[in-house]
């Protein structure tokens, strides 16, 4: 059967996923959700992924409710910048910042919440320098987003992952 569906739970929630947007639960929708989910699984399989290991689990969700603080306190002040946009002192700005965390897993898990915290952008990661480099809106003090970065963030990623 895993030859069918190598990941099913990405399956099911794939068709739970294209009912919903299609608002739909009839015969046709199910058949091609069905279809485009064990497709979709297939192709997941062709890329063989590493499976993570999960190192501790209850950090994980102190880490979902930290990043769910940030991304509200993110919001808030970018919306402070959009409305105070004639201020000076606003200074978008690149910044590289070297990360210790080497899981492919963990890495993915950073570029999501960084990307899906308001005013910063995930823009690329050097492999070979172990660095990355972010976008940050309202860019004062390097060391503060460092120290964001690596100690909320990393920390808990390598605690998670590694």
């Amino acid at each position: 059967m895993s030859w069918l569906l190598p990941y099913p739970l990405l399956s099911a929630a794939l068709v739970a996923l294209w009912l919903l947007l299609n608002q739909s639960v009839s015969a046709g929708h199910v058949i091609l959700g069905s279809v485009i989910a064990i497709l979709a699984s297939w192709m997941m399989a062709a890329l063989r992924p590493e499976k993570p290991r999960i190192r501790r689990p209850g950090t994980i969700l102190r880490l979902a409710g930290l990043v769910l603080l940030d991304i509200l306190r993110s919001n808030v002040a970018v919306g402070r910048i959009i409305v105070r946009s004639r201020e000076p002192g606003v200074n978008a700005g690149f910044m590289t910042i070297p990360l210790d965390l080497r899981s492919r897993n963990g890495l993915a898990v950073l570029s999501i919440i960084i990307t899906s915290t308001p005013g910063t952008t995930w823009v690329s990661y050097d492999a070979a320098k172990g660095t990355l480099l972010l976008h940050v809106l309202d860019l004062v003090d390097e060391t503060v987003w460092i120290r964001t970065i690596k100690g909320r963030y990393e920390r808990m990623l390598m605690e998670i992952f590694e």
